[in-house]
């Protein structure tokens, strides 16, 4: 696939950024206090995005469906061309391990990550929980942004 034909399916790091400021104000507006986040880091196989783009895809459907708050899954598409990530929201250390629970007997669940083992397109994982400093999440930029 040419950087050309990525343009059109990626976005670049500022996108992204952007990306991450609206799903915050998603999580703002959400009736239900998101108070961590877990951070998934991704090492992925550069000749097997595609694969990965599936993986994250089909998280779309099973992460809500098992209690998680889906922030989204993001590939790379300048710089390092083998990170990714996922960001899934919970209200609680607690609610993270009940999600924890019920994707281990979720059958879509269960054939993602063996898929994910079989195609072997994830080469390191790491998660980290964060949770955002009062006064620093959400704040508007003060200049003017053009019409």
């Amino acid at each position: 696939m040419s950087k050309s034909d990525r343009a059109d399916s990626t976005i670049n790091r500022r996108a992204a950024i952007g990306a991450f400021s609206t799903i915050g104000a998603g999580l703002a507006a959400t009736t239900t206090p998101m108070t961590i986040t877990c951070f998934i880091r991704y090492q992925i196989d550069p000749f097997q995005r595609d694969e990965f783009k599936k993986y994250a895809e089909n998280w779309g459907r099973i992460i809500p469906r098992c209690g998680g708050h889906l922030l989204g899954y993001f590939l790379p598409y300048e710089g390092t061309n083998d990170i990714a990530w996922g960001l899934i929201a919970f209200d609680s250390l607690a609610s993270y391990e009940s999600y924890r629970a019920r994707l281990r007997t979720d059958p879509e669940a269960i054939a993602n990550f063996r898929m994910a083992q079989t195609k072997r397109f994830i080469l390191r994982e790491e998660r980290n929980f964060v949770e955002a400093v009062d006064g620093t999440f959400e704040v508007p930029s003060k200049i003017a942004q053009p019409a």
